[in-house]
């Protein structure tokens, strides 16, 4: 089993966004869900330790792809500790399910545990604060008006910028509707509610309605 201090060699010292602060809060919340939900702890922290090690960089060029780019680095990991083919595969699938964009769903409950617990990281203040710093490192504004086309569909018009507000709209609004176990969907509640409260507050103020 990958240790939290080798864990911690394959991040990056200083990133707001998928340092390693991000990983151990998703740690912590992959082994409370794991053990409310009984899945296999050692294949749900094996994946978290692994899941952004390889490509997640905020505004790095492997951040589309860093899901099957960290389940081959998993790979490579865990068969030079020995483990059986089969837990391996286990834990790539987990890694690979993990993004809400991905091309994976989460089938096993471990991949579903990891999942969650790596979305209940993106909304509540934790995740308010990790999109406004995705903003600053890539440079987009916090807000910028949506077109009605990307409220209907997700695709922005010609010329259309996009900023934390979009990111709202597109996926952040839809989390807690997105997660897998009851306990995870228990738990998002008050940070869904959070979020978007945080969110009509931006939009209604860029308004001058409140």
């Amino acid at each position: 089993m990958p240790t939290i201090e080798q864990a911690q060699a394959w991040y990056p010292d200083k990133d707001p966004v998928h340092g390693f602060d991000h990983v151990l809060r998703v740690l912590n919340m992959a082994e409370k869900l794991a053990a409310a939900e009984g899945a296999d702890a050692e294949i749900v922290r094996a994946a978290v330790l692994l899941h952004d090690a390889s490509g997640a960089e905020t505004g790095g060029e492997g951040r589309a792809e860093h899901q099957h780019l960290s389940a081959e680095f998993a790979r490579q990991v865990l068969e030079t500790e020995g483990w059986p083919a089969e837990r391996i595969a286990a834990v790539q699938h987990c890694i690979r399910a993990h993004r809400f964009r991905g091309d994976e769903s989460p089938q096993s409950l471990e991949a579903q545990v990891v999942f969650d617990a790596d979305k209940l990281d993106v909304i509540g203040a934790f995740g308010v604060a990790r999109t406004l710093a995705y903003d600053v490192v890539m440079g987009w504004p916090f807000y910028a008006p949506a077109s009605e086309q990307f409220r209907q569909t997700g695709q922005k018009q010609p010329g259309e910028t996009h900023s934390s507000y979009h990111e709202y709209l597109f996926k952040l609004s839809k989390i807690q509707d997105r997660l897998h176990t009851q306990t995870a969907k228990k738990l998002a509640t008050a940070r869904q509610a959070f979020l978007n409260a945080y969110f009509e507050q931006l939009d209604a103020e860029a308004r001058n309605e409140r």
